[in-house]
């Protein structure tokens, strides 16, 4: 499977760079082409690898999906934007669906209180130059991203395991990428702007897409208390267990040593 997902992201990394090298080198049709191929192969990769959370694969491939739709509208010659937004917004309600899946929705209190404090900085840092028409929408977009980036890093937080790992750290790439598009849009346009978001943007979908499959031979961490015991239940002889579980074995088992005492101190 290992050799299988490499070959995945080997595709992934040729069309994004194709996609980057049709913005830089003048080449737009090329860059309509490999985008949003980009992250089809991505939707293709998560729908090969091995799943036994069909919620959390159906948030992921919702999520991926809408954000395919969002990178066409986003890179269409229009003003999209607010299109755009919207669709990516939809991405991340679908990502903190899946995340909420393996942990119960903001559990941990310590990545809401950091994504929130991240939010409001870039918040404060756009809205001297941000439209009045786009406020709300901007407001609601960055409050969703960063509840799912903050969901991921608490599902993590929870799981303690490499899957849940890929799924924290794409959520903070998505963060990363996201106010990055927002700066340069808004605030302080700079040269590599569409190089470094859309290379921040797709690990963010890898990482997240990876998070799917939990078989990755990789270390877990430290399973529930619950899990130990049911664990050291199945260690135990059958013949233990037995005498736990069938009430006519144990009754019968209690008679005798009732009967062995009564005959040892009639013998005495």
């Amino acid at each position: 499977m290992e050799a299988k997902r490499a070959r995945w992201l080997a595709a992934v990394a040729m069309a994004a760079l194709l996609a980057i090298a049709g913005v830089y080198g003048g080449v737009p049709w090329l860059h309509y082409l490999a985008k949003p191929v980009t992250t089809w192969l991505i939707v293709a990769m998560v729908w090969r690898l091995p799943a036994t959370e069909p919620r959390y694969r159906a948030g992921i491939l919702a999520g991926l999906g809408l954000s395919t739709l969002g990178d066409v509208l986003l890179m269409l010659p229009v003003d999209a934007f607010v299109f755009g937004l919207a669709s990516f917004l939809f991405a991340h309600l679908a990502y903190l669906f899946a995340f909420s899946q393996r942990a119960r929705l903001f559990a941990v209190i310590w990545p809401v209180l950091v994504y929130a404090a991240l939010a409001a900085a870039v918040l404060s840092l756009l809205w001297p130059a941000l439209p009045s028409a786009l406020a709300v929408p901007v407001v609601v977009y960055v409050s969703v991203l960063a509840a799912m980036a903050a969901q991921a890093a608490g599902m993590w937080w929870r799981q303690r395991d490499c899957v849940s790992a890929f799924a924290a750290i794409g959520g903070l790439c998505f963060v990363a990428s996201d106010a990055m598009l927002a700066l340069d849009r808004f605030r302080a346009p700079f040269a590599m702007a569409m190089a470094a978001v859309l290379t921040t943007y797709w690990i963010a979908q890898c990482l997240i897409a990876l998070s799917v499959s939990r078989e990755s031979g990789l270390p877990r961490g430290p399973q529930p208390q619950r899990d130990q015991i049911k664990q050291g239940t199945q260690a135990r002889e059958p013949a233990q267990i037995a005498v736990i579980t069938d009430p006519g074995i144990a009754a019968g088992r209690w008679l005798a040593e009732i009967h062995a005492h009564q005959f040892a101190e009639a013998v005495a």
